[in-house]
């Protein structure tokens, strides 16, 4: 995410959000020797991840999500400051464009239908619990995951894990990536060092070797006030109460 001063004050309008989203997306400070972000190759496994915009895959930015697994095909993980904060209620006209890169959208854009977070973060932004899951609707009779393919969630994997983090800086048309190794930044938030996270990567999935997300950019910072060095909420009980929500 990039330096955060003051969340703004937003009202679900869109040309207010427009200009306010700029300042919504997320990430990282860094660590002297710490590595930086290169573009993202296309991939089939790549593509499941895109941006959240305003309307179209043109409009507004707001932040980066990505296909989970999950019973009805249609489920995204992202950061719950991403769609929703105390000061605007849910963020409206959302639609999901995996695969986005210079202009070009492979599979189209899928309008978000529900999104769901923990009653903490809707009532406090709680930054225990910044993570939100998002159902989207069908596109041409096809749900997004059938499209694309989605990523199981894993929950307490522990920290130390091997990861690639992908995700849509704001200012940038096409995704960058990095691999680092996650760390503890206390006993229920985690961290990694990697150069290049501005705005628009918050909700970036951590995906280990084996293809399973096990964070998102978020958390502590909403994310991270320096480009550097990004956070997550650890996924454990919390994550997994939420997706038996999302999904029932």
């Amino acid at each position: 995410m990039a330096p955060r001063p003051v969340r703004p004050a937003r009202t679900a309008r869109t040309v207010a959000l427009a200009a306010l989203l700029l300042v919504a997306g997320t990430a990282c400070g860094g660590q002297d020797g710490a590595p930086t972000a290169e573009v993202a190759q296309q991939s089939a496994a790549r593509d499941r991840i895109g941006t959240l915009a305003i309307r179209t895959a043109q409009g507004p930015r707001a932040c980066t999500a990505s296909v989970v697994q999950s019973p009805r095909h249609n489920l995204l993980v992202t950061a719950a400051h991403c769609v929703q904060s105390r000061r605007i209620g849910l963020l409206d006209g959302l639609v999901f464009t995996p695969g986005y890169r210079n202009g070009y959208s492979p599979y189209g854009s899928w309008p978000v239908q529900s999104i769901t977070v923990d009653p903490r973060w809707a009532a406090g932004d709680d930054p225990e619990y910044d993570v939100a899951f998002i159902t989207v609707r069908p596109v041409d009779g096809k749900q997004v995951e059938d499209a694309v393919g989605g990523n199981p969630i894993a929950t307490d994997q522990g920290f130390g894990l091997a990861v690639s983090v992908t995700g849509y800086p704001n200012e940038q048309d096409e995704p960058i990536t990095c691999s680092v190794q996650t760390r503890s930044q206390s006993p229920t938030q985690e961290r990694f060092d990697c150069g290049g996270y501005t705005d628009g990567t918050s909700g970036s999935p951590w995906v280990t070797s084996g293809g399973t997300v096990i964070g998102v950019i978020g958390g502590f910072q909403e994310g991270g006030d320096t480009p550097g060095t990004s956070y997550s909420i650890t996924f454990d009980g919390r994550v997994a109460d939420l997706y038996r929500r999302a999904t029932t």
